[in-house]
Protein backbone atom coordinates (compact mmCIF):
# COMPACT_ATOMS: atom_id res chain seq x y z
CA UNK A 1 0.00 0.00 0.00
CA UNK A 2 1.27 3.24 -1.20
CA UNK A 3 1.68 6.07 1.54
CA UNK A 4 -1.60 8.26 0.68
CA UNK A 5 0.11 11.57 -0.53
CA UNK A 6 1.95 8.74 -3.70
CA UNK A 7 -1.70 7.35 -4.43
CA UNK A 8 -3.39 8.83 -7.41
CA UNK A 9 -6.13 10.81 -6.41
CA UNK A 10 -10.09 10.73 -7.66
CA UNK A 11 -13.56 12.46 -6.57
CA UNK A 12 -13.63 9.74 -3.81
CA UNK A 13 -10.82 9.74 -2.74
CA UNK A 14 -11.75 12.26 0.35
CA UNK A 15 -14.95 10.65 1.12
CA UNK A 16 -12.73 7.59 1.53
CA UNK A 17 -10.10 9.40 3.63
CA UNK A 18 -13.12 10.80 6.03
CA UNK A 19 -14.42 7.28 6.60
CA UNK A 20 -11.61 6.39 8.49
CA UNK A 21 -12.62 9.20 11.57
CA UNK A 22 -16.24 8.60 11.16
CA UNK A 23 -17.00 5.70 13.83
CA UNK A 24 -15.70 6.17 17.78
CA UNK A 25 -13.41 3.13 19.19
CA UNK A 26 -16.34 2.01 20.20
CA UNK A 27 -17.79 1.40 16.56
CA UNK A 28 -20.28 4.82 17.07
CA UNK A 29 -21.24 7.17 14.28
CA UNK A 30 -19.78 9.88 15.07
CA UNK A 31 -21.78 13.45 13.90
CA UNK A 32 -19.55 15.81 12.17
CA UNK A 33 -17.27 12.89 10.27
CA UNK A 34 -20.49 11.59 9.32
CA UNK A 35 -22.13 14.61 7.65
CA UNK A 36 -18.44 15.58 6.57
CA UNK A 37 -18.42 12.42 4.56
CA UNK A 38 -22.09 13.37 2.99
CA UNK A 39 -20.87 16.67 1.81
CA UNK A 40 -17.63 15.30 -0.15
CA UNK A 41 -20.08 13.61 -2.16
CA UNK A 42 -21.60 17.27 -3.08
CA UNK A 43 -19.22 17.80 -5.76
CA UNK A 44 -19.43 14.72 -7.75
CA UNK A 45 -23.24 15.32 -7.79
CA UNK A 46 -22.55 18.99 -9.56
CA UNK A 47 -21.17 16.90 -12.20
CA UNK A 48 -24.51 15.23 -13.27
CA UNK A 49 -25.69 19.15 -13.79
CA UNK A 50 -29.60 19.79 -13.67
CA UNK A 51 -30.58 15.85 -13.50
CA UNK A 52 -28.94 15.93 -9.48
CA UNK A 53 -30.03 19.56 -8.57
CA UNK A 54 -33.38 18.07 -6.46
CA UNK A 55 -31.05 15.67 -4.76
CA UNK A 56 -27.86 17.79 -3.63
CA UNK A 57 -30.45 20.39 -2.53
CA UNK A 58 -32.42 17.99 -0.31
CA UNK A 59 -29.38 16.56 1.14
CA UNK A 60 -27.63 19.73 1.52
CA UNK A 61 -30.75 21.16 3.93
CA UNK A 62 -30.56 17.80 6.01
CA UNK A 63 -26.80 18.72 6.25
CA UNK A 64 -26.95 21.96 7.07
CA UNK A 65 -30.10 21.36 9.72
CA UNK A 66 -28.09 18.31 11.21
CA UNK A 67 -25.03 20.53 11.55
CA UNK A 68 -26.70 23.24 13.12
CA UNK A 69 -28.28 21.23 15.94
CA UNK A 70 -25.01 19.44 16.62
CA UNK A 71 -23.17 22.98 16.62
CA UNK A 72 -25.11 23.94 19.51
CA UNK A 73 -23.94 21.44 21.59
CA UNK A 74 -21.17 19.92 19.97
CA UNK A 75 -20.67 17.87 23.23
CA UNK A 76 -24.05 16.53 23.56
CA UNK A 77 -24.74 15.60 19.95
CA UNK A 78 -20.70 14.06 19.62
CA UNK A 79 -22.83 10.90 18.51
CA UNK A 80 -24.96 11.28 15.60
CA UNK A 81 -27.85 8.87 17.48
CA UNK A 82 -28.10 11.87 20.39
CA UNK A 83 -29.78 13.90 17.86
CA UNK A 84 -32.80 11.47 17.51
CA UNK A 85 -32.82 10.67 21.18
CA UNK A 86 -33.24 14.05 22.09
CA UNK A 87 -36.19 14.30 20.05
CA UNK A 88 -37.71 10.94 21.18
CA UNK A 89 -37.34 12.56 24.36
CA UNK A 90 -39.57 15.43 23.61
CA UNK A 91 -41.70 13.10 21.46
CA UNK A 92 -40.52 15.27 18.13
CA UNK A 93 -39.66 12.50 15.82
CA UNK A 94 -42.38 12.96 13.46
CA UNK A 95 -41.76 16.78 12.57
CA UNK A 96 -40.50 17.40 9.47
CA UNK A 97 -38.19 19.78 10.15
CA UNK A 98 -36.80 17.34 13.22
CA UNK A 99 -33.41 15.99 12.60
CA UNK A 100 -34.47 13.18 13.27
CA UNK A 101 -36.63 13.47 9.69
CA UNK A 102 -33.50 14.94 8.42
CA UNK A 103 -31.57 11.95 9.27
CA UNK A 104 -33.54 9.57 8.00
CA UNK A 105 -33.88 11.31 4.38
CA UNK A 106 -30.25 11.79 3.93
CA UNK A 107 -29.51 8.42 5.09
CA UNK A 108 -31.91 7.30 2.15
CA UNK A 109 -30.41 9.88 -0.28
CA UNK A 110 -27.38 8.30 0.75
CA UNK A 111 -28.53 4.99 0.02
CA UNK A 112 -29.27 6.13 -3.67
CA UNK A 113 -25.75 7.35 -4.65
CA UNK A 114 -24.43 4.21 -3.26
CA UNK A 115 -26.10 2.35 -5.23
CA UNK A 116 -26.02 4.40 -8.33
CA UNK A 117 -22.26 4.39 -7.82
CA UNK A 118 -22.32 0.39 -7.09
CA UNK A 119 -24.54 -0.05 -10.47
CA UNK A 120 -21.83 1.88 -12.51
CA UNK A 121 -18.99 0.22 -11.07
CA UNK A 122 -20.73 -3.08 -11.87
CA UNK A 123 -22.41 -2.42 -15.15
CA UNK A 124 -20.21 -0.93 -17.18
CA UNK A 125 -22.74 -1.44 -20.17
CA UNK A 126 -25.76 0.50 -18.66
CA UNK A 127 -26.35 3.52 -20.01
CA UNK A 128 -26.37 6.65 -17.28
CA UNK A 129 -30.26 6.78 -17.24
CA UNK A 130 -30.16 2.95 -16.58
CA UNK A 131 -28.09 3.55 -13.76
CA UNK A 132 -30.25 5.78 -11.71
CA UNK A 133 -33.39 4.20 -12.63
CA UNK A 134 -32.62 1.43 -11.16
CA UNK A 135 -30.65 2.84 -8.23
CA UNK A 136 -33.84 4.85 -7.54
CA UNK A 137 -36.36 2.17 -7.74
CA UNK A 138 -34.48 -0.21 -5.43
CA UNK A 139 -34.22 2.84 -2.94
CA UNK A 140 -35.97 5.87 -2.73
CA UNK A 141 -39.33 4.91 -5.13
CA UNK A 142 -40.61 3.27 -2.26
CA UNK A 143 -40.27 5.98 -0.07
CA UNK A 144 -41.75 9.10 -2.75
CA UNK A 145 -45.46 10.14 -3.32
CA UNK A 146 -46.81 10.68 -6.56
CA UNK A 147 -45.39 13.69 -6.46
CA UNK A 148 -41.79 13.41 -5.40
CA UNK A 149 -41.48 10.39 -7.83
CA UNK A 150 -43.13 12.25 -10.78
CA UNK A 151 -40.25 15.11 -10.44
CA UNK A 152 -37.69 12.76 -9.70
CA UNK A 153 -38.36 10.51 -12.97
CA UNK A 154 -38.51 13.56 -15.10
CA UNK A 155 -35.15 14.47 -13.45
CA UNK A 156 -33.24 11.66 -14.04
CA UNK A 157 -34.16 11.96 -18.09
CA UNK A 158 -31.91 14.87 -17.74
CA UNK A 159 -28.62 12.70 -16.36
CA UNK A 160 -25.83 13.78 -18.96
CA UNK A 161 -23.98 10.57 -21.01
CA UNK A 162 -21.83 8.09 -18.86
CA UNK A 163 -19.15 8.77 -21.17
CA UNK A 164 -18.97 12.25 -20.72
CA UNK A 165 -19.55 12.17 -17.25
CA UNK A 166 -16.71 9.67 -16.49
CA UNK A 167 -14.41 12.06 -18.33
CA UNK A 168 -15.53 15.08 -16.32
CA UNK A 169 -14.54 13.31 -13.34
CA UNK A 170 -11.51 11.72 -14.96
CA UNK A 171 -8.61 11.68 -13.08
CA UNK A 172 -4.96 10.03 -12.68
CA UNK A 173 -6.46 7.69 -10.04
CA UNK A 174 -8.58 4.34 -10.85
CA UNK A 175 -12.27 6.00 -10.68
CA UNK A 176 -13.83 2.66 -10.63
CA UNK A 177 -11.93 1.13 -8.00
CA UNK A 178 -12.30 4.49 -5.94
CA UNK A 179 -15.90 4.47 -6.36
CA UNK A 180 -15.99 0.64 -5.45
CA UNK A 181 -13.91 1.11 -2.19
CA UNK A 182 -16.53 4.07 -1.12
CA UNK A 183 -19.56 1.57 -1.94
CA UNK A 184 -18.19 -1.17 0.29
CA UNK A 185 -16.68 1.26 3.17
CA UNK A 186 -20.07 3.84 3.22
CA UNK A 187 -23.17 0.35 3.18
CA UNK A 188 -21.83 -0.76 6.23
CA UNK A 189 -22.66 2.77 7.89
CA UNK A 190 -25.93 3.31 6.21
CA UNK A 191 -27.12 0.06 7.56
CA UNK A 192 -26.56 0.40 11.12
CA UNK A 193 -27.86 3.95 10.79
CA UNK A 194 -31.62 2.40 9.47
CA UNK A 195 -31.45 -0.53 11.73
CA UNK A 196 -31.13 2.17 14.50
CA UNK A 197 -33.80 4.24 13.31
CA UNK A 198 -35.73 1.21 12.56
CA UNK A 199 -35.46 0.37 16.57
CA UNK A 200 -36.64 3.50 17.30
CA UNK A 201 -39.68 3.14 15.06
CA UNK A 202 -39.08 6.16 12.59
CA UNK A 203 -37.73 3.99 9.81
CA UNK A 204 -40.97 4.40 7.56
CA UNK A 205 -41.67 7.99 7.17
CA UNK A 206 -42.74 8.94 3.73
CA UNK A 207 -42.69 11.74 1.29
CA UNK A 208 -45.97 13.37 -0.40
Amino acid sequence: MKPLNDMEETVFTSAIEGMKQIKSEHDEILTKPFLDVCKMLLPILDKFGAAMAVVKSDINGNITRLDSKYTENPSRFNYLYALVQAELETKTTKNSSSCTNGLLWLTRAMDFLVELFRNLYQHQDWSMQQACNDSYGKTLKKWHGWIASSSFTVAIKLVPDRKKFFEVIASKGDTYADMDRFCVSFSPVLAQIHKFLHSCGVDSMKAA
